[in-house]
């Protein structure tokens, strides 16, 4: 019965998510014909109707987050990173925190709606086999941050963690947002079993899965600061959610 529910889920999730991604090309089209800040509300939308798509899999979304995370308030937001499908929690949970994400360039060329926002939307996006011009590209993101009050996402990891373990931290690219955007609270947040919906290649998306997410209290920032000791503090603190999720899960 499980791998029914599994198949016949994954099957709607498939045409919802598709569909979704086509009617909303259209609109983030026009909404960018308003300007970016009309845009960037198509995207939180666009966002939350994904996570109402994943239901149709069998995916909940278990959320802890800090009551001292302000709305329409710039953050960067520090990550592990499990699946593409991480993307629509951070724009469902600090959905007017307006998030910016760091995409590589191929992501940028083919998928509806994604790709629009992604080359207009004042993203960084970046080719992973020219670490200075990626470098840049985050710079530039941190310009973004104090120009225009938007929210920056960043995967210290590198990559994507493909069996859900955590991987060492490479502070490069976060130094370089830290020191651009010098005065934005840092967010940790921890996110779990996304990693899960591409296990089997979603032939098929296991039913059931448990999303968990925790976004910690903002890390204010302070004059003279060591930008290094605020990402291991972050990776401090995602280590420790992701223990406790792993605890949970086991006692349950």
């Amino acid at each position: 019965m499980r791998t029914l529910l599994s198949w016949v889920g994954t099957a709607l999730f498939a045409t919802a998510f598709g569909l979704t991604l086509l009617i909303f090309d259209v609109i983030m089209r026009i909404a960018f014909l308003a300007g970016r800040v009309p845009s960037a509300y198509v995207m939180g939308a666009l966002q939350t109707v994904l996570i109402a798509d994943m239901r149709l899999a069998g995916i909940r979304v278990d959320v802890e987050r800090s009551r001292r995370i302000r709305p329409r308030t710039p953050y960067i937001i520090v990550s592990n990173h499990q699946s593409m499908f991480d993307i629509p929690v951070f724009g469902w949970q600090f959905f007017t925190n307006f998030p910016k994400y760091i995409s590589k360039l191929e992501l940028a060329k083919w998928i509806p709606a994604i790709s629009v926002q992604l080359r207009r939307g004042g993203h960084a996006l970046i080719d992973r086999k020219d670490r200075t011009s990626a470098v840049q590209a985050i710079r530039k993101l941190g310009h973004e941050i104090t120009a225009h009050g938007v929210s920056a996402v960043i995967y210290p990891e590198g990559t994507r963690a493909r069996n859900g373990e955590l991987a060492p931290f490479k502070p490069i690219g976060t130094l370089a947002l830290l020191k651009e955007a010098p005065d934005t609270p840092v967010v940790p947040v921890c996110i779990d079993n996304s990693w899960r919906i591409m296990q089997h290649g979603m032939k098929p998306i296991p039913w059931g899965i448990r999303l968990r997410f925790w976004a910690g209290d903002p890390i204010e920032r302070k004059a003279g600061e060591d930008p290094s000791a605020v990402i291991a503090e972050c990776e401090r603190q995602i280590h420790a959610a992701m223990a406790r999720f792993r605890a949970e899960a086991a006692a349950a």
